[in-house]
């Protein structure tokens, strides 16, 4: 007989106050912030843990060069901006992402364009990508969704081929890798976040990450205001040679950083390590998938994509109405799942209302397209929202006791699916 459920009144799978929240953080992080206060220095793009973690970061991924940001979307902006995209020039992304990664497209007054994704992988499909392509169009932008890498190779001919700089929105994959390399060492430019959530977490933050001269220079004068500004002790012109923000953060995130980066990589394989022990256990639960790993690299998992199959379980209902009751038993049971990508991005109201700058900006700066995003589908996205949802805390310090509990409460409502869909209806 199946284990009564938490929402009949029976046990709770996990116990309150078991399940921990990211980033593990210790007497190491205060102790590095401390220091900041001590060493007096509290911004600057050529504060020592500003130059440290850059130093340090471009070495992990195997890049040239790195800089640290106030926020994986201004990471992202400038990722945009170093690879030569101008106003009005089209930008090629994922439809299914976080909304910033078309933001910081939209930031340089440039467009996105959507293309559908692999319904295995969730990334952009490369397959989606050249009926896209237009003489507007100046790079394709790849999304490392959930910390899944994208398929780079093919993205990466055809950039080739039409003559496109090829820009990685990283923010959710450090430590990915796309055949034996890491994420930030591919792409011509790629942007990093160390929001709070990250896997390297500095509370708010980013990392720009390239490998040309060129890019590097124009991402220095970016992030300050435009300018060129020299070392600490040199004289500092004060002229702007273009457009720039103040994208640099303060040396308590870069110390913060620097401190989260030094169990960086035992943190990175704790997650493998419990993502690899649900799929396990996912593989025996009927109605229920785990994420798939390419053949191409290895995610990181950022988040845990889980799917609902009614299918399986003899359910007559579409994944989302299993999905939406199952994520009501499962938290009674103590188990968080959640979703922040509910619709694909191009058919925000940001996109369908083209909502930028005001007065069509920057959309109307190409008045002879349409961009009608409100008729453009995209099924394979549509259909992945609607049947993915993401099993929170699969993350240190939780470990693989909690794991186990996770597997015990799936089982338990999957067991109980029939009294779930009906408690559902209520």
């Amino acid at each position: 007989m199946a284990e009564k459920l938490a929402l009949d009144g029976g046990t709770r799978t996990v116990p309150e106050g078991m399940v921990q929240t990211w980033p593990p953080h210790d007497q190491r992080d205060r102790d590095a912030i401390n220091k900041v206060f001590d060493s007096n220095v509290f911004h600057g793009n050529s504060a020592p843990h500003a130059l440290e973690m850059q130093e340090k970061w471009a070495e992990y991924c195997g890049c040239k060069y790195a800089l640290v940001t106030n926020s994986g979307t201004s990471a992202l902006h400038m990722a945009v901006a170093a690879a030569g995209v101008l106003p009005g020039d089209e930008v090629i992304t994922s439809a299914f992402s976080f909304w910033a990664s078309a933001a910081a497209i939209l930031h340089h007054c440039a467009i996105p364009v959507f293309a559908d994704i692999d319904p295995v992988y969730y990334t952009i499909d490369p397959a989606k990508i050249e009926a896209k392509i237009t003489p507007r169009t100046t790079a394709i932008m790849p999304v490392h969704i959930h910390g899944m890498p994208a398929e780079l190779g093919p993205i990466l001919e055809i950039a080739e081929k039409h003559n496109l700089k090829v820009i990685g929105d990283a923010c959710q994959a450090h430590g990915a890798t796309y055949d034996g390399k890491r994420v930030g060492n591919i792409e011509f430019t790629t942007g990093f976040s160390t929001n709070r959530s990250k896997l390297l977490s500095s509370g708010e933050g980013g990392i720009f990450a390239t490998n040309d001269e060129g890019a590097h220079a124009y991402g220095l004068r970016m992030r300050e205001f435009g300018e060129v500004v020299p070392p600490a002790g040199e004289t500092r012109e004060y002229n702007a040679f273009g457009l720039g923000w103040n994208y640099r953060p303060h040396e308590f995130v870069n110390a913060f950083m620097l401190a989260q980066f030094g169990r960086f990589e035992e943190n990175r394989n704790k997650r493998i390590e419990l993502a690899n022990f649900m799929t396990e256990g996912l593989a025996q639960i009927p109605g229920l998938g785990a994420p798939a790993t390419p053949p191409w690299g290895q995610p990181v998992y950022f988040s845990y994509v889980v799917e609902f199959r009614p299918e399986e379980v003899g359910l007559d209902c579409t994944p989302l109405e299993m999905k939406t009751a199952c994520v009501k038993a499962l938290a009674a049971e103590g188990i968080g799942m959640g979703q922040w990508q509910t619709r694909s991005i191009p058919h925000q109201d940001v996109f369908l209302q083209k909502q930028g700058f005001g007065r069509g900006v920057p959309w109307s700066l190409n008045p002879d397209e349409a961009y009608d995003y409100a008729n453009e589908e995209y099924p394979l996205t549509d259909a992945f929202i609607a049947a993915h949802c993401y099993l929170a805390a699969v993350h240190p310090p939780n470990d693989i006791d909690l794991m186990e509990k996770y597997i015990a409460g799936l089982t338990k409502v999957i067991d109980n699916i029939d009294r779930v869909m009906e408690l559902g209806a209520q």
